[in-house]
């Protein structure tokens, strides 16, 4: 049974996202939205300076203005199509101040992990995919058995369980952050999203909604 009748917040973070791409990034360029707003290491390592004229925000606001660029249009599709996809539920179970705290604290642990593995990288991070997979480790906690429609060979649609179609992504980041270490995508901010989104959600969500309880629908 919902607990909320609209997943208010869920939609403004979609919206945001979206807006940021063409209010923000289209007419200023994504190489200077994303040095002016993104999470350089070694900015916020001290490391760096950034020249006067870029400063557009405090830098220990770049941990969570990170999270709202995005490089491209399939960086920012992947992002919210997961984010449609399974926010919904997890705002659900928290309720929506909650969540919205819950969605910035992941991507602020996320940008932290970065910037913790990478403390002399003067590439800025951009994107979501660090509060998204905290929004995954959370669904895949609270719903492992709900049904996950997946297209299969990319044309045969196929229901699983949240916990084989989420695992296997997660098994994916943990992979990839072994073996792919040199890949321009930041694993390290995906896999700490993750842990952020899983050590979180106990002391987030409702008291009286389960954990690994949640029957298929």
């Amino acid at each position: 049974m919902r607990q909320l009748k609209w997943p208010i917040i869920n939609w403004i973070l979609i919206v945001a996202n979206i807006a940021v791409f063409f209010l923000v990034q289209t007419p200023i360029g994504i190489n200077k939205a994303a040095i002016s707003f993104g999470l350089v290491p070694a900015l916020v390592n001290d490391h760096a300076i950034l020249m006067p004229s870029a400063i557009w925000i405090p830098e220990t606001l770049t941990f969570l203005t990170y999270s709202f660029l995005h490089g491209d249009w399939f960086h920012l599709l992947g992002n919210m199509l997961f984010l449609w996809v399974f926010g919904d539920n997890v705002e659900d179970s928290m309720g929506h101040i909650k969540y919205l705290f819950f969605y910035l604290i992941c991507a602020a642990a996320a940008g932290a992990g970065h910037a913790f593995v990478f403390a002399q990288a003067e590439a800025p991070l951009i994107g979501a995919s660090g509060a998204v997979a905290g929004i995954i480790a959370a669904y895949l906690i609270l719903y492992p058995k709900m049904r996950v429609w997946v297209l299969v060979l990319g044309k045969i649609p196929l229901p699983l369980s949240a916990f084989w179609c989420l695992g296997a992504w997660v098994t994916l980041q943990l992979y990839s952050l072994v073996f792919d270490a040199d890949s321009q995508v930041s694993w390290i901010s995906h896999v700490v999203g993750l842990a952020a989104g899983a050590i979180l959600i106990p002391f987030f969500k409702y008291r009286h909604i389960p954990l690994f309880e949640r029957q298929q629908a």
